[in-house]
């Protein structure tokens, strides 16, 4: 974009908090305790603490995010995303490291008062203690810091790790205390959906990352081999989701997720034939409306069963 755009603070805090992308972090939180419930251990605090805990670290990363492309300058007028606060000079750096601040506390806060609800063995509370710690500084470090592991390509394995299996296989623990390798399917299929959706964030922003040397995964593959990457991390999420039905389920109604199938092979398709990263833009929304559905979908199957 090279025209000039101006907004209101509040507009601009509200762009860079990204409140759309909140729901992707939540729904592995329901997916862990649908789980959860499914085997008679569902905890109603627990769950909604975790869901806040989420909801904070998201927004961490996301103002991190802001603060740290800003900042190395990927976050130019030439990009095809929407342009956020600081890009825009309607918020200072000074105000975005208070509010970093802010969302840094908030986020330990709640999640220290997670564990103080949700565990009692003091290994449990020291591991989770350290998963706290490392959570708050993967939201940080991914684009901020001298080395930040998103301009390295390392961002869709770190949404692997924490959208899915901490996510999925954390939330779960905490409300049955106990952990069964079954629960990696379902958490899998969370992390892959939520790398799709970075995915395609980069896939839009293939060129402007390029030339600001910010070497995302798609940058690394090259725009075709990135398509066909995002094609096989829907595939991969649902045949997770499918192996786990038919492991644990076995009955029509778990089945439910299916529903959401032919929406995610209309997605692949029209990614895996658009050439041009401006056609790709629409597809951000819709990737994660996709994954939001298939997950409920499947979480509700859960729960019928």
């Amino acid at each position: 974009m090279s025209e000039t755009v101006t907004i209101s603070p509040t507009k601009a805090w509200m762009v860079s908090l990204r409140l759309r992308t909140l729901p992707l972090a939540l729904a592995s939180i329901v997916t862990g305790s649908a789980i959860a419930g499914w085997q008679g251990h569902f905890k109603p605090v627990v769950a909604l603490l975790a869901l806040l805990t989420a909801a904070l670290l998201q927004i961490l990363s996301n103002l991190a995010n802001d603060y740290g492309d800003s900042v190395k300058g990927s976050d130019d007028h030439g990009r095809l995303g929407p342009l956020r606060g600081m890009q825009l000079g309607v918020i200072t750096r000074e105000q975005m490291k208070l509010a970093l601040i802010l969302a840094i506390v908030l986020s330990l806060l709640s999640g220290a008062t997670l564990i103080a609800v949700a565990c009692e063995k003091p290994a449990d509370i020291l591991g989770f203690l350290v998963l706290g710690v490392l959570s708050v500084i993967a939201a940080i470090t991914y684009t901020m810091g001298t080395r930040p592991y998103g301009y390295m390509g390392l961002g869709d394995l770190s949404v692997l790790i924490f959208f899915g299996w901490l996510s999925v296989g954390g939330s779960y623990y905490l409300q049955t205390g106990a952990f069964h390798t079954i629960v990696m399917l379902p958490a899998t299929a969370c992390g892959l959906l939520a790398a799709a959706v970075l995915n395609i964030n980069n896939l839009r922003d293939i060129e402007t990352d390029r030339l600001n040397g910010k070497n995302t995964l798609a940058v690394r593959l090259g725009p075709q081999r990135a398509r066909y990457y995002h094609a096989c991390l829907l595939a991969c999420a649902v045949i997770c989701l499918a192996i786990f039905t038919l492991l644990e389920l076995r009955n029509l109604v778990g089945w439910l997720f299916a529903l959401a199938v032919p929406a995610l092979y209309m997605q692949a398709r029209y990614v895996l034939h658009e050439p041009n990263p401006s056609g790709i833009r629409p597809m951000l929304e819709k990737t994660v409306k996709c994954a939001l559905l298939i997950n409920i979908l499947f979480a509700v199957g859960l729960l019928f069963s």
